[in-house]
């Protein structure tokens, strides 16, 4: 069924009638979702869309800043309600998209100087550059540049602003959406998301346009490759959509030139990239003419929703009465050895493996000792077959070893400034690697992406970006889906409460509470996780509650994978 969504003045009018019939009979809810509440002096959420108020005759200078600051809210007509508190001379030189800052709007403090400038010091939590990518900020106080004022046909406009727009963290993900610009990995198989940030109603040529001309956020450039070539580039500014919702891309450049599987290529990261602004199919286009192209064919990323664990009845996917479905020949070779970490790979051939001893091994057939230094984390297992080993008080000795148990050492100067990790999780398209860091003290999540030589041989990380401070000490991390990893951390205090921290890669987190004593964090279908307690009982989310889902539970594992007929059965 689809419903029409109804203009938004009307819909603004129907949400205050709302609101004044639920104040005059207002009683505690009976059911549904129970949600933290705000802290004091906290700003909620809004649930409807946002309509900026123009300026009002004989606003002061302070309030003609302040209106054009919460007119950021608005972005259609390229935010036109805020050009409306600009002097007609200084409109076509703004230029909004150039950057957001994302701040705590309820600290926002302004000042109004004896020559008509007016500044505005914040409480920064976040910025997106002009290509939509998303970095987060210390929290700390700055002052933009000033404001100018002068006087329009008897009221004050602003002469002179700083680009882009201001936006408040609590109003951000009402205004913007999340999208993914679709890149390769070096072997061709795997499409990796690059998330960008724009609002929705221009968003399929912002994405066009970041794909076409533009690069990889600079911390994943290395670890991605793209099909377009640097000759190639969008011909028009828009990328229209047809009734049917497909996106016209015209393209300008020796397209004829690009060998057919270029061009398959260019038009599956299109297809992907373009797939979460609602487009249904996309057809590139030369000189108007349709570039006759197809998609190719990518390595998926799903895993089993079925949990992965290691009990008394052996090692494998958790099914219904408690039993174990076990993994051929894997699950027979774990008898030997005494597993508290495990990672199986995407094709269930092998296994990479912490002992109770706490030695590394490769477990296909056999087990096959790997890594024997003291104080190793949990290994961690990628699409290249490698596995990856490194010390807990050494984040700088990170080796990988290939299938035939050579050792190679991987340069982690990203992580040069931390002075322990606590766990790492490799993507499950063998591009990035998120780990769990002692940074000054501080416990951080930071990801970074993996470059490799020949053979798929990690060689180095690439820059590496911090996602999130944790609130107390991190114990473990996974990666949920291929945009987001999740840590589970205790806070220490009084309360030494325990917390699931989801966090977007390129984007804002999340923090659900979670039960005491968690040893071990695992991904599952969709956006939620698999807990394991130190009393081996098995926990899973079901929306903001944590169910009892299993016991006895000796290890809970991860997976990078599946093999194509478990995902055609699965």
């Amino acid at each position: 069924m689809t419903r029409r969504r109804m203009p938004r003045p009307l819909q603004f009018v129907v949400l205050a009638l709302a609101a004044l019939v639920l104040s005059a009979c207002a009683g505690l809810p009976t059911s549904g979702p129970v949600f933290a509440g705000l802290k004091p002096g906290a700003v909620a959420p809004p649930d409807f869309s946002f309509i900026p108020l123009k300026p009002q005759d004989g606003a002061t200078p302070e309030q003609i800043v302040q209106g054009f600051i919460d007119a950021g809210t608005g972005p259609d007509g390229n935010w036109g309600v805020a050009q409306l508190y600009l002097a007609p001379s200084f409109r076509s030189q703004w230029k909004p998209n150039e950057g957001t800052t994302i701040d705590d709007r309820s600290h926002r403090t302004y000042t109004k100087s004896a020559d008509d400038k007016v500044t505005l010091t914040i409480t920064q939590r976040a910025t997106v550059d002009a290509t939509g990518a998303y970095r987060a900020s210390d929290g700390g106080r700055s002052t933009l540049a000033p404001f100018s004022l002068a006087k329009v046909d008897g009221q004050w406009r602003i002469t002179k602003a700083p680009n882009g727009i201001v936006i408040g963290a609590d109003q951000f993900s009402s205004v913007y959406d999340q999208y993914a610009v679709m890149y390769f990995d070096p072997t061709w198989h795997y499409l990796v998301p690059d998330v960008r940030w724009y609002p929705s109603y221009n968003a399929a040529t912002r994405i066009a346009q970041n794909l076409i001309d533009g690069k990889p956020t600079p911390w994943l450039a290395d670890s991605v490759t793209s099909a377009f070539p640097d000759s190639i580039s969008l011909n028009v500014p828009s990328v229209p959509l047809s009734a049917s919702g497909v996106a016209r891309v015209e393209l300008s450049g020796p397209v004829y030139s690009l060998e057919p599987q270029t061009l398959d290529r260019m038009q599956t990261q299109l297809r992907a990239s373009l797939a979460g602004a609602g487009v249904s199919d996309v057809s590139m286009t030369y000189g108007g003419a349709q570039v006759s192209a197809g998609t190719v064919a990518t390595t998926a990323t799903r895993i089993d929703s079925r949990a992965l664990v290691d009990t008394e009845k052996g090692f494998g996917f958790l099914s219904p009465g408690d039993q174990v479905e076990t993994v051929a020949h894997v699950s027979d070779a774990l008898k030997a050895v005494q597993p508290v970490g495990i990672e199986l790979s995407a094709d269930y051939a092998a296994a990479a493996v912490r002992t109770a001893s706490g030695a590394v091994a490769r477990v296909t057939t056999e087990v096959a000792a790997l890594d024997q230094r003291a104080g190793l984390i949990d290994p961690a297992i990628d699409a290249a077959g490698m596995i990856w080993s490194v010390p807990a008080a050494d984040p700088s000795a990170l080796e990988a070893f290939g299938a035939d148990g050579k050792r190679h050492a991987v340069n982690s100067g990203a992580w040069s400034n931390a002075s322990s990790i606590r766990a790492m999780a490799v993507s499950r398209d063998g591009t990035r690697i998120a780990a769990l860091l002692d940074v000054g003290g501080q416990d951080v999540v930071q990801v970074a992406g993996i470059v490799r030589g020949a053979g798929g041989v990690p060689e180095r990380l690439g820059d590496a970006v911090q996602l999130s401070a944790l609130p107390g000490r991190g114990i473990d991390l996974t990666w949920v889906d291929d945009s987001t990893v999740a840590a589970v951390a205790r806070s220490g205090g009084a309360d030494d409460a325990t917390a699931v921290i989801r966090q977007i890669v390129g984007g804002p987190s999340t923090v659900t509470a979670a039960p005491a004593d968690i040893t071990t964090i695992a991904g599952t279908v969709g956006t939620t996780v698999r807990l394991r307690g130190a009393d081996r009982t098995l926990y899973a989310q079901r929306g903001s509650n944590w169910e009892q889902a299993g016991t006895g539970i000796r290890v809970l594992a991860t997976v990078q994978g599946m093999p194509p007929q478990a995902q055609t059965s699965g």
